[in-house]
């Protein structure tokens, strides 16, 4: 069989790099700001990411605040008076608490205040009380939640990144969950 040579260049980067294998991505310096749905590093500020196990472990202590930041869409603009409309409903962790939207790279003021807020809620100010951050596998939402908690002065955002899936896969319990309201919501 031929090979030809851009093919067996690629396939020897990639046999190189890890890809082929599975090896995560090293971990950015930066929030991720496009492509949210693809492969993960494994670590956070330089944390290792928690297992399923690990993470069941805290939520069965119950000292960690579990905090979602799996996205949820706004009403579509333009529906008919009187359209009925339902947001996906969300299946998550035990006890959590579902802040939408505050995974993207970039956040408004507004939203970032509504992340900083909630936050300070759930902990009752309390900035070394563990938090773990999540949302599917194989998202950067809860990636980049759980950095800009730290970059606030949380001294243990964890980050689950199996996220619900991982969860799931485990036959872990979830629970319907509603999202505290955004600003305006």
């Amino acid at each position: 069989m031929t090979v030809r040579r851009p093919v067996l260049t690629t396939l020897l980067v990639f046999a190189a790099t890890g890809a082929m294998a599975g090896t995560p991505p090293p971990e950015p310096a930066e929030y991720r700001t496009a492509d949210y749905r693809a492969p993960v590093p494994a670590t956070v500020n330089g944390r290792p990411a928690l297992t399923t196990e690990q993470a069941a472990a805290l939520w069965r202590q119950g000292t960690a605040v579990f905090i979602d930041t799996l996205p949820q869409p706004p009403r579509p603009e333009g529906l008919s008076e009187g359209t009925i409309w339902h947001p996906m409903p969300r299946n998550d962790i035990p006890g959590s608490i579902w802040l939408p939207d505050t995974g993207y790279g970039e956040l408004p003021a507004f939203m970032a205040d509504y992340f900083e807020h909630n936050l300070q809620e759930a902990i009752g100010g309390d900035k070394n009380r563990p938090l773990v951050f999540y949302c599917l596998a194989n998202c950067w939402m809860s990636w980049n939640a759980a950095k800009r908690a730290a970059a606030l002065g949380y001294t243990q955002a964890d980050w689950y990144a199996d996220g619900t899936d991982g969860w799931a896969r485990r036959d872990l319990p979830l629970e319907r969950r509603a999202p505290v309201p955004r600003p305006g919501e």
